[in-house]
């Protein structure tokens, strides 16, 4: 029948959140991925709960040497704006389910490694109000592993001095959560490695160095739990998560890396992926990327299912704590796709991931950020929502 409506007022709407730089629709790729076999343990099937995440990146990681004590304005630093309740409800809403949070510590220490009160109680703030949302929630050791530090360098050289800050820093937190439940993860360190060595980033097992700072995060990564199970209340049974060398598949793949033994087995191994490295990450590199190109998707198949094998299939969870890929000139659409790619494939395998958003959307610098802070709204939902749809490996 005909239908005539007089009246109206029609606003036009911003295009933005739906349409690229060039003004052309954004749409979430159609996947039909095989789903693998996952054992139906404890373990994996606390990992699948985890779901998909989101780091709350270059905040509380953010550090001047120059500085000690509190330095709540640090958490402003790398990025301008204070950590919200608001915003981790916008990206709660937005599906994610896990929220890592980046913490350095060394700055914020005295002498003897005890944590500045104010520090601690900010930490214990924002993990509150990822809590109050009903997430997972992931605290680290993050930006700690450098010489400057002077408290952790994987090497034996450093390791007693390692080992001290390790311990310190863990005994405290583990005091402070230990009534939090299994929705707090600790992880005990980020990407550690021999900063500034010539093979800083390839763990490459030929070279003495590299097996000496492997040898070195395994005794870390045994001290780290032995600390938290040691710490009593929920921490006898928390989920604990352990990276590798520089927190590389090839790091948890090399020979000489050891799974820390565990009275409770609840045990997350970390690994990052940046994959493929010329899209995600490097600068310039290329801002291409095809799900249709066996070349684009061939990295991250290749760790993936390496993980798969290794660790998975013997009922070992893996958790990717970091992805993501660079805006580079408004490649919307190419992130979109490989946000979607990334996360179905992993996710067929039983290995969750969490993107990594720095809060930056321009300059020279990685342009990872995807949510707005101040408005806490999402600049780039598209991604979020292929992230949500390929992480329930339906």
């Amino acid at each position: 029948s005909d239908i005539y409506i007089d009246d109206v007022e029609i606003e036009a709407a911003d295009a933005s959140d739906d349409a690229d730089s060039a003004g052309e629709q954004v749409r979430i790729p159609d996947l039909d991925l095989e789903q693998k076999e996952v054992p139906d343990t404890e373990q994996l099937r606390f990992a699948a709960a985890l779901k998909t995440g989101w780091n709350l990146g270059n905040t509380l990681d953010a550090w001047d040497n120059r500085k000690a004590g509190d330095n709540l304005e640090l958490e402003t630093a790398w990025q301008p704006v204070k950590t919200t309740p608001e915003l981790i409800r916008a990206v709660h809403e937005a599906g994610y389910e896990t929220i890592r949070i980046p913490v350095s510590w060394h700055n914020h220490v005295d002498g003897e490694f005890t944590i500045s009160q104010g520090w601690l109680d900010r930490v214990q703030e924002i993990v509150d109000a990822c809590m109050d949302e009903g997430m997972y929630v992931i605290v680290n050791i993050h930006h700690d592993n450098d010489p400057g530090s002077e408290c952790l360098f994987p090497d034996s050289d450093h390791y007693e001095r390692s080992e001290r800050f390790i311990t310190s820093i863990w005994s405290q937190l583990a005091q402070r959560f230990g009534s939090y439940d299994e929705h707090l993860i600790f992880e005990s360190m980020n990407e550690p490695r021999l900063v500034g060595h010539s093979s800083e980033w390839n763990p490459d097992e030929n070279n003495a160095d590299i097996r000496d700072a492997m040898d070195c995060i395994n005794r870390l990564n045994q001290a780290f739990v032995n600390t938290v199970r040691a710490a009593g209340g929920n921490n006898e049974t928390r989920y604990l998560m352990c990276p590798g060398y520089a927190a590389s598949p090839e790091g948890l793949l090399a020979n000489a890396f050891q799974i820390p033994e565990d009275p409770a087995e609840h045990i997350l191994l970390s690994a990052h992926a940046y994959r493929p490295y010329a899209f995600a990450l490097q600068i310039p590199g290329t801002d291409a990327f095809s799900i249709d190109e066996p070349s684009d998707r061939r990295d991250i198949e290749d760790f993936a299912d390496k993980l798969y094998e290794r660790f998975i299939l013997q009922g070992i969870p893996v958790v990717v704590g970091e992805t993501g890929a660079m805006d580079k000139g408004g490649n919307l659409q190419q992130r979109v796709d490989f946000a979607a790619y990334f996360t179905a494939y992993t996710h067929a395998r039983g290995i969750p991931c969490i993107w990594w958003d720095n809060g930056a959307f321009s300059g020279n610098w990685e342009t990872f950020a995807i949510i707005d802070r101040a408005e806490c709204v999402f600049r780039y939902p598209q991604i979020a929502q292929a992230m949500d749809r390929y992480s329930t490996g339906e």
